[in-house]
């Protein structure tokens, strides 16, 4: 008994070390996606929603989500850190979707709400202590690692932001798009690996358990469904963006990637390797198809947030029902789930944005963002000596 301790506790800190490789990951990213003059920003509020996301959940969040849940497997301190790491990937999807034109102090400040209450709640009602048992909100569905709990709701949480502040000065102008293209490729594509590395962690973390063969077996699937549902995902959005375009969008393969990544979050438990590709696929395809479609829409999203983690936070929550459903999992109660935190999560997260933003703009000035936010919100910029941008 005290050995499955120590081997869970380990295992559980190198889990949670690697998604805290995903703070890099996304800052990453982000940074290669803007435009030079707004990159120290970015790098900025990357920075402050892993400190204040961190502290908020540790301080109040945990006890919303989990309360008074014993932890026997592990040390405690080890499930603490593991499910701290979470709730800053909840929000840093956010961050580079109202990139280049959020100012950095209401952005925290949702962040610590977001945090400290917002994300444990809709946790508690999915992983954790479940107060709410026995009602509507007591969601009876299988999502291991969180395609509903951390990136639809990070997703939601964003299209509530998108609808508030608008978009980036002079990205639509009258019927036409501006293509605002990416500054450092080479940057974005860093990001993205990191992300994909973090992602082994970020599931196969969540099965809870390494120290029996049982458990081991359940990780080396979780992790092997994992990769495979993410190399599908660039696969097919390569291809599709390639037959579409006949070009091949670094930007938009390594989004498929990501798309699959996160589809298969919800079940890399329970499928096989034909549920994985199928399911990393068409998360892939998604991507490419929900990019042009919230351009077309006017939601401006420069990173692709929505597409990656929202739409494919849906499908991999329904594809959880569609392939793996059993006595306990089915497809209503994974759509139930879809409905109740997308409900939740955008009512909540469109009147705390709204009512701060009446309280100080959330949105820089138009001339702030001609300028950069590096500027503006920093004082620093990235890079200095380059010719800047409109």
């Amino acid at each position: 008994m005290v050995d499955a301790y120590i081997i869970n506790t380990l295992f559980t800190l190198f889990a949670m070390t690697l998604i805290i490789f995903m703070v890099p990951g996304f800052a990453m990213l982000e940074a290669g996606i803007v435009r030079t003059k707004n990159v120290t920003s970015v790098l900025t509020v990357n920075i402050m929603i892993y400190v204040v996301a961190s502290i908020a959940f540790i301080l109040v969040g945990f006890q919303i989500a989990f309360g008074d849940t014993q932890i026997t497997a592990m040390s405690p301190l080890a499930f603490t850190m593991f499910q701290m790491a979470f709730v800053g990937k909840a929000i840093n999807i956010m961050s580079g979707g109202v990139g280049e034109r959020a100012k950095i102090f209401p952005l925290t400040l949702f962040t610590l709400i977001m945090g400290a209450l917002i994300y444990p709640f809709i946790v508690n009602i999915s992983w954790g202590s479940d107060i709410l048992k026995d009602t509507f909100l007591d969601l009876n569905m299988h999502d291991l690692a969180g395609s509903a709990v951390i990136h639809s709701t990070g997703g939601w949480a964003l299209l509530a932001a998108i609808l508030v502040i608008g978009s980036r000065k002079g990205r639509y102008i009258n019927d036409q798009i501006k293509v605002i293209p990416a500054s450092n490729i080479p940057l974005v594509t860093l990001g993205a690996l990191l992300l994909w590395i973090g992602w082994f962690g970020f599931n196969g973390g969540s099965v809870g358990s390494i120290a029996s063969k049982e458990a081991a077996d359940t990780v080396a699937l979780t992790i092997f469904n994992t990769n495979t549902a993410g190399l599908a995902g660039a696969l097919l959005a390569g291809i599709f963006i390639y037959l579409r375009y006949k070009l091949f969008d670094i930007t938009m393969i390594l989004n498929g990637a990501l798309g699959g990544l996160v589809a298969i979050t919800a079940g890399a438990d329970i499928y096989n390797t034909a549920d994985s590709l199928i399911i990393g696929s068409i998360g892939g395809v998604l991507v490419v198809i929900a990019v042009p479609l919230f351009d077309k829409i006017r939601i401006d999203d420069p990173v692709g947030a929505l597409s990656v983690h929202l739409v494919n936070g849906i499908w991999g929550t329904l594809a959880v029902g569609l392939f793996a459903s059993s006595d306990t999992i089915t497809l209503m109660g994974q759509i139930k789930a879809i409905a109740v935190i997308g409900i939740l999560v955008f009512t909540v997260s469109y009147a705390t944005i709204y009512a701060i933003n009446k309280l100080m703009a959330f949105r820089a000035s138009d001339d702030a963002q001609l300028e950069g936010l590096d500027v503006s919100e920093c004082g620093i910029e990235s890079y200095p000596e380059f010719r800047r941008t409109i």
